[in-house]
């Protein structure tokens, strides 16, 4: 394969990659820009990543787009992000499914303006029979209340009688959450030098590898990708087993 910046062995490509994309608005500041502007910016990097992540042969990609703490930022930067993500898949939706790419969301995206909720509505519908990529957008989404939701959705079961507390295990928990869709992630990726997981698949990392790159999300390109697959691969997965 060619454009390969680290020798990476494409047999053991992560299944799934899991990014925090952050930075934008640090980014934008540091160019005495707006941050929106980083965030607009921050878009041109999910098409490349995507791409890439297409090309290599990752199954599973999850990028957390919109936390449930975001809707605290400021109303215009907020409007911003919601009409950039109407904009995203307006332009590439085309692109996307000639690419055999699938997409999915996690998180509740009801309490997004009706316009992101018909495109998104529309994009998941034309692609739901690719067999590519799987691309999730972490919308309005928070893993403390996914799991929340999860477990009040069991407990719902179990007091109407369909099931019993014996049958709860972590398989039927996993199969409650928005993330049932999808495998666990192999790969966590946070840009931007911050080392935590901000509410992030909490749930589905217990096994994960995790890199911390200091780039900034709209900075990330195809190498800096490849990097954190070839320190990946370098890394003895061992899933809590002595090997």
């Amino acid at each position: 394969m060619e454009n390969l910046y680290y020798d990476i062995d494409l047999g053991r490509v992560p299944k799934h990659i899991a990014i925090i994309m952050d930075g934008n608005g640090r980014w934008a500041k540091s160019r005495m820009m707006p941050r929106t502007y980083g965030h607009k910016m921050g878009v041109e990097t999910i098409r490349k990543v995507v791409k890439e992540c297409s090309r290599l042969g990752v199954k599973y990609l999850t990028l957390y787009a919109f936390s449930t703490e975001n809707w605290k930022r400021p109303a215009d930067e907020v409007n911003a992000l919601m009409s950039l993500l109407v904009s995203y898949l307006r332009k590439e939706l085309a692109e996307l499914h000639k690419n055999n790419v699938k997409i999915l969301t996690i998180g509740d995206i009801s309490k997004l303006p009706q316009a992101c909720i018909d495109e998104l509505n529309k994009s998941i519908d034309e692609t739901k029979d690719n067999t590519g990529l799987v691309l999730s957008l972490a919308l309005n989404y928070g893993s403390r209340a996914d799991i929340k939701s999860a477990v009040t959705r069991i407990a719902k079961m179990v007091e109407e009688g369909k099931i019993s507390i014996d049958d709860i295990d972590d398989e039927m928990i996993s199969s409650s959450m928005s993330t049932r869709n999808i495998v666990d992630p192999d790969l966590v990726i946070r840009t931007s030098g911050e080392q935590r997981l901000s509410n992030f698949l909490l749930w589905e990392v217990a096994y994960s590898e995790f890199y911390f790159t200091d780039k900034h999300w709209p900075d990330f390109d195809e190498e800096a990708l490849q990097e954190a697959i070839y320190n990946y691969q370098a890394r003895d997965r061992r899933f809590g087993n002595v090997k």
